[in-house]
């Protein structure tokens, strides 16, 4: 599936409605170059499904934690990783969990470290926007 998203508020509404239907137990991998909106869906999902505090980039953290009712969002930015196994040394696999939903960003710097994914999320600015496509769990 293929949407353009004109500007950031259409990028926080998809992702609300991402909210509705992506239940904890899921890794999604978003893709795209720097400044393409990946902490912004993120930020929009955790909005949708009512956070309040404080949504960044976890750049430099590798990591950022969002509690909430009834599952934890984990946002993974592996931008800066520099060899993959160092996910194992931070215990990669104890985030993968049924009560967990994890948004990793720069999957591919981590191949061979994570599970599949069971959404992959694709973002590339177009005019004030940007296309946004969906691609499923690989079979």
């Amino acid at each position: 599936m293929m949407l353009y998203l004109p500007d950031e508020e259409a990028t926080l509404a998809f992702a609300a409605r991402l909210q509705t239907t992506l239940p904890p137990g899921h890794v999604v991998f978003l893709h795209g170059h720097l400044g393409a909106g990946k902490t912004t869906l993120v930020r929009g999902y955790l909005r949708a499904a009512g956070y309040r505090g404080t949504v960044k980039s976890p750049t430099y953290t590798l990591v950022e934690e969002y509690p909430l009712a009834d599952r934890t969002v984990y946002h993974f930015d592996l931008y800066r990783l520099s060899d993959p196994e160092e996910l194992e040394w931070m215990g990669i696999r104890d985030y993968f969990r049924p009560d967990s939903l994890c948004f990793v960003e720069w999957p591919e710097k981590g191949e061979g470290f994570l599970p599949l994914p069971d959404l992959e999320i694709y973002l590339e600015p177009e005019n004030t926007g940007r296309r946004l496509r969906i691609s499923p769990k690989p079979i």
